[in-house]
């Protein structure tokens, strides 16, 4: 290979010094750590928010046009439900109720609880089951009970198990996997929409979602369309996952908390391994003026450093993320309910910014390099 003698002596000028090379890579490593923890941590917060769209998975949501969160719904009249049947391209079209509740257990305690109200007939939404059976819901005062990091905040209920709730007897007759936790740390119940409705006080409207399937794609325009003639909205499941997204992204804290946080982190990274790459040249000045004095050309050197800044970017961008993943792994096994999640999209803007990180670092070195003269080197 062409210049693989001067990648060799480049990877021997960057590690000869152990110290220098330990502080670039710490340098990026911290800061790759901060950036995929920080955006990491919201990616599952934004995750964890639509969880509700997520397990009910329905095609498309009709609400009222304020909603911004699954998990502020406001009721909507009965009569509505019967005109959204109505509208040619619907297949079908169930309530669901969606509503909070302050449960007693046996040992008297309270806890504060979702609870999720399926259409009586069809039980579309349903969770998946891992203990009990589908029909039993339809039992006197029947609830399944989600297992997931909440559930043992109920005390970790069996079948058969009895709770209050609002002065009416509960029984759990099935334990339920979903397959997106929830982000308030609060248990969730599924029953009926009828048992739902009578069991928790509510105003004269009940109805907190209509859930719609088309009867094709091509058809959701058009439902779109009808249900905005009726006053409300209607959005396709991964709209009503954007705008829940955009909700926490813009109009709470959270988003703007993360953006300064990944730019400080960045900052942080771009000085230490800026200033150290630079001392590292400096300190190197001699031996790439003694390389041009034997010959050496302008872009050869400049060769050397890409290699040097690329090879010390790539391998405290993977040290950053081997680490951040880790720690994620290790804090999700001691605490179910932690949100952190790694998306490609992490990723993809931690390599975006440790390139620009050593695109600044190598400008500024190489602009160094080229102006040394081996005569200055050799007088000295």
């Amino acid at each position: 290979m062409k210049y693989a003698g001067i990648f060799k002596l480049a990877y021997k000028l960057l590690v000869n010094d152990r110290g220098k090379f330990s502080a670039l890579l710490l340098g990026i490593t911290f800061a790759v750590f901060l950036m995929v923890m920080m955006t990491s941590l919201f990616a599952g917060i934004l995750s964890r928010s639509a969880s509700t769209v997520t397990n009910v998975g329905a095609s498309v949501w009709v609400m009222d046009p304020a909603v911004q969160t699954v998990a502020s719904s406001i009721p909507m009249p009965d009569y509505l439900l019967d005109a959204v049947r109505s509208i040619d391209g619907v297949h079908y079209a169930v309530p669901l109720y969606s509503g909070g509740a302050l449960v007693k257990l046996r040992s008297g305690t309270y806890q504060a609880v979702t609870v999720m109200g399926l259409d009586d007939t069809s039980l579309v939404g349903r969770p998946r089951l891992e203990q009990g059976h589908v029909e039993d819901i339809y039992a006197d005062n029947g609830f399944f009970v989600v297992d997931d990091a909440e559930y043992g905040k109920l005390g970790s209920p069996g079948l058969g198990q009895e709770f209050e709730l609002n002065d009416n007897r509960g029984v759990v007759v099935g334990i339920a996997k979903v397959n997106s936790f929830g982000l308030f740390g609060v248990p969730t119940l599924y029953t009926t929409y009828s048992r739902a409705i009578e069991y928790i006080p509510s105003t004269r409207f009940t109805i907190s979602y209509i859930l719609i399937e088309p009867k094709s794609p091509g058809d959701i325009p058009e439902i779109k369309k009808e249900v905005a003639q009726l006053g409300y909205l209607a959005l396709t499941k991964d709209e009503f996952d954007q705008r829940i997204a955009d909700f926490y992204k813009y109009q709470t804290g959270i988003g703007t908390n993360i953006m300064l946080m990944t730019i400080i982190s960045f900052i942080v990274g771009l000085s230490i391994s800026a200033q150290t790459f630079y001392t590292f040249v400096l300190e190197n000045l001699d031996k790439f003026g003694a390389l041009k004095a034997i010959g050496a050309k302008g872009y050869e050197l400049t060769y050397m450093i890409l290699f040097q800044v690329t090879f010390t970017s790539l391998t405290g961008y993977g040290l950053g993320i081997g680490l951040c993943t880790a720690l994620i792994a290790l804090a999700k096994a001691r605490l179910p309910d932690y949100a952190a999640l790694v998306t490609m999209a992490n990723l993809g803007l931690a390599l975006g910014m440790v390139v620009l990180i050593a695109a600044v670092s190598s400008y500024i070195s190489i602009r160094k390099v080229l102006k040394v003269e081996p005569f200055d080197i050799f007088r000295g």
